[in-house]
């Protein structure tokens, strides 16, 4: 018999050789009939596979983000399967699932798929679904796959063989098409139920742009009708939410070919959203006790090879900016970590002088390829609003839970009321990939699983996500539209302060080595402020709108007045623009509007003779006319509302 730990911490007890559907059906009918797969010990598996070992458990079902993976996965086989039996002959390369469905990259020789080809494709991939072929796992030496796929014709499949070792190679098969996989795969074909074909692009073969160009055919699938139609729906929205439209349409930033691809123009608008983020977290920061600090946008490549960072990222930065002086190279900075930690060296410091807070609206540039490039989501060029606190080893973990106070500050005064975290562990089987010692990880690692606990957080733990210099506490967001994002992040480090030999003398007066906790609320000013956009569609609250108000006069004859209430209210710290255009009233409001401005203050002649404004408010219609001081008073109870003091 085998013990088996399921997730609410309870212990059943099964045959050695017992499979997750086994465990499924002894658990429930109905819960066996929605099982994906199963995650054994972490590692998800078929739910056919057997357990022969004492194991922790989980059942996936299409609720469960690796659920969901497994269900995808398994979808692009079966696209496969489709695109193969209408174009004999198509070569398959890989077929991965990701955060919004799956693709699989194919070569149909001198075939172009294109649009009008989709209906059939997903006619067909629903024939296929509806005879509820297994997925079956089979193991395969690596004479016998590079046989199947020689007399196959796949030079791409068998270039995948190279690289697998003899005895770890496993073919599934389901109905008439088999493919090179690891798995897992979902029980049968007849849990997908939906089907959509998003897309084709061109795709390098193993992202070499020295190889044969593919066609990727990017699709997403849902084991019911209803969810696709609501998904399709979500897609539209997202459409009119993207920020890259928005910010067109609101001012808020542009790019051009001349400055370079990822390099964004904040404009007018787009400055002074930035500004308000800035100033917002600064006064937060000020209160934590934090010190600002400013550093150059360059720095000498022997502070890169001194922190770790060119050794793991050099040949992905930006190339060196070599001076007349021989030997002397430059880089763009690519992190600010290095800096504080030569900012800390500047005097001697002792236990009293710890924690020392250090934050910076820190410009960095990173050499992305072209193709991964996406609006704000994905520039070269950001502004970190980076900190690094400096502690002794007992102020790391009180330390920590203050970060992750500061963090749910920002989101809750953001309206990110949905989010929960991911601890980033190393790799315990792939340590090499790390700098520093067991017993510095273990204890970094452990400071994070504590803090995190003792504030009640909604955690998950993925192993091999760390920074190579230690673990890591990721906040993921889910916006609007239920998508889910990766904003906050604080790790702790114990390699950086060894590397730059930072000290503090302690109370027992010898040297100690400080811990070095980074921290990052908004993650990047560009993305955080590009998923900003698309959570309030473009309205964002009266505090952080760049401009709050409008002063719309009838005609010219209204100007004066219009002038005096506008002085008015700058007074009050409130922002705008009177519009002076020779435009009908009505046309005024529209494009107010339509630039989502709070609040529209109508001028004419009752409002003049009387000293009072007529007052419109995005969402609610016309709250009428008013004195100046009624509608300062309304707009600045809102900002007070919205600003949660920290």
């Amino acid at each position: 018999m085998i013990k088996i730990k399921l997730p609410d911490g309870s212990v059943r007890e099964y045959a050695q050789g017992t499979t997750g559907m086994d465990i499924a059906l002894s658990i429930s009918e109905g819960l066996a009939r929605n099982v994906l797969a199963a995650k054994v010990n972490g590692k998800v598996v078929d739910a056919s596979m057997p357990i022969n070992e004492d194991s922790d458990f989980q059942l996936l079902t299409w609720n469960d983000t690796d659920g969901k993976a497994t269900f995808w996965h398994s979808s692009a086989h079966l696209l496969a399967e489709a695109i193969e039996s209408l174009y004999p002959g198509t070569k398959f390369g890989i077929g991965p699932p990701i955060e919004t469905g799956f693709y699989y990259d194919i070569d149909m020789g001198e075939k172009m798929l294109g649009q009008e080809d989709f209906k059939k494709i997903e006619d067909k991939v629903l024939e296929l679904a509806r005879q509820k072929n297994e997925y079956q796992r089979s193991s395969v030496s690596k004479a016998d796959a590079i046989e199947y796929f020689k007399e196959k014709g796949d030079e791409y499949k068998l270039e995948l063989l190279e690289g697998l070792e003899d005895g770890s190679i496993t073919f599934y098969q389901q109905g008439n098409f088999t493919d090179l996989c690891r798995g897992p795969h979902i029980p049968n074909t007849g849990f997908v139920k939906a089907v959509k074909l998003m897309s084709v692009a061109g795709a390098y073969w193993r992202g070499d742009i020295t190889r044969k160009q593919m066609t990727r055919v990017y699709a997403v699938t849902f084991p019911k009708q209803k969810e696709l139609e609501e998904y399709l729906v979500l897609l539209e929205e997202a459409k009119r939410r993207d920020h890259r439209k928005l910010g067109k349409e609101l001012e808020l930033f542009a790019f051009s070919e001349k400055v370079g691809m990822g390099l964004p123009l904040w404009l007018p608008k787009g400055a002074m959203l930035r500004e308000r983020l800035e100033n917002f977290l600064r006064r937060a920061q000020v209160r934590a006790g934090y010190l600002p600090v400013i550093t150059p946008h360059i720095a000498s490549k022997e502070l890169y090879l001194t922190s770790g960072h060119y050794a793991k990222y050099g040949a992905d930065s930006f190339q060196p900016i070599r001076t007349p002086d021989e030997g002397e190279e430059f880089f763009l900075k690519p992190m600010n970590c290095p800096h504080h930690c030569e900012i800390y060296k500047t005097k001697p410091r002792s236990y009293r002088d710890l924690p020392l807070r250090l934050a910076e609206f820190g410009t960095v540039y990173r050499y992305e390829q072209s193709g991964e490039l996406h609006g704000l989501t994905r520039v070269r060029g950001f502004t970190q609003d980076d900190a690094h606190i400096f502690c002794r080893p007992d102020q790391v973990e009180d330390e920590f839970m203050k970060v992750i106070d500061l963090v749910i500050y920002v989101f809750k005064a953001l309206g990110f009321d949905n989010y929960s975290a991911q601890i980033s562990l190393r790799d315990p089987e792939n340590k090499q990939k790390y700098i520093g010692n067991d017993e510095d990880w273990d204890k970094a690692e452990a400071s994070i699983i504590k803090s995190a606990a003792e504030k009640g957080l909604p955690t998950v733990v993925e192993l091999g996500e760390a920074a190579f210099y230690g673990p890591k506490l990721d906040f993921m967001v889910k916006d609007a539209l239920g998508r889910k994002w990766q904003l906050g992040t604080i790790q702790v480090d114990y390699q950086l302060p060894q590397r730059f030999e930072l000290e503090y003398t302690g109370s027992d007066n010898q040297k100690h080595c400080p811990v070095m906790i980074h921290r990052a609320p908004f993650g990047s000013l560009e993305r955080f402020i590009a998923i900003l956009i698309e959570n309030t569609a473009g309205n964002f609250p009266l505090w952080l709108s760049p401009e709050q108000l409008a002063v719309l006069p009838i005609s010219e004859k209204y100007e004066d007045y219009a002038n005096e209430v506008f002085l008015r209210l700058q007074e009050q710290d409130l922002r705008g623009y009177i519009d002076h255009r020779d435009e009908k009233i009505g046309r005024k409001i529209r494009d107010a509007e339509i630039n989502k401005l709070p609040f529209m203050l109508i001028v004419g002649e009752k409002e003049s003779e009387q000293g009072m404004v007529s007052v419109r408010k995005k969402g609610e219609g016309d709250l009428g006319m008013m004195s100046i001081e009624d509608f300062t008073k309304i707009a600045l109870e809102e900002i007070n509302k919205n600003i949660v003091k920290f």
